[in-house]
């Protein structure tokens, strides 16, 4: 078995989904888990350098780029996750400034700012520029505001559910080759040999590497 290689990817694996409490306590930078690029270069590197002394500079190549590649799908899903709990405390927010205003309370702590940097937020700090120079209802537009959030929220669940069958399928055809790899190995061939240390497998190697990223970015285009 070809320790480096798996020992980098191994390695890659730990660094992208070490909790950030578990950072924090083992004292590593924060600043690599601060800028997203930074840290998918440096871990790319990382492993693709661990690639290079286990199976050559094609090996390099080819972990790195998939080291990247998980990455980026790994800090992608976390800025996801995090818009995604911070559009949910702006539309509780939202739905609290509302039942105040219905309850006749003062709103000006809560008007004093948007609720958030996105379109709710400068919604809702159009509807106060509105009521203070027409006295036009705040709650209801306030209300307004949080149906049409809540219902836009609905339909980007029900088009993500629908994309979900299109990315597993890019996922699949993307893990194919390692199926083709591991059958090889067991009837006894070397395709490892070949496609890291031969120029024809090097080219069909850095070839589906090269086809298989633009695939998995496509497909992640597609999906958006």
């Amino acid at each position: 078995m070809n320790w480096p290689l798996v020992a980098g990817l191994l390695i890659g694996a730990l660094i992208l989904g070490w909790p950030a409490r578990k950072r924090r306590r083992w004292c590593l930078p924060e600043g690599l888990f601060a800028r997203p690029r930074r840290t998918i270069l440096l871990s790319a590197g990382a492993i693709g350098g661990l690639g290079f002394v286990g199976g050559g500079p094609v090996a390099a190549v080819i972990v790195a780029t998939y080291a990247a590649l998980a990455g980026r799908a790994f800090f992608r899903r976390a800025e996801q996750r995090r818009a995604g709990v911070a559009r949910a405390a702006a539309l509780d927010d939202l739905s609290a400034l509302a039942a105040d205003l219905r309850a006749g309370l003062p709103p000006a702590a809560r008007a004093a700012a948007p609720l958030s940097p996105d379109r709710i937020g400068r919604l809702t700090t159009s509807v106060w520029q509105l009521a203070e120079r027409t006295g036009a209802p705040a709650a209801d537009l306030v209300e307004r505001i949080e149906a049409d959030a809540r219902a836009a929220d609905r339909a980007t669940a029900k088009a993500s559910a629908q994309a979900a069958g299109a990315q597993a399928t890019a996922l699949l055809l993307a893990a194919l080759p390692i199926g083709g790899i591991t059958l090889g190995l067991t009837i006894g061939a070397d395709p490892l040999t070949v496609l890291l240390h031969t120029p024809i497998g090097a080219a069909c190697a850095l070839g589906a590497v090269l086809l298989q990223s633009g695939g998995l970015l496509w497909a992640e285009r597609l999906a958006r």
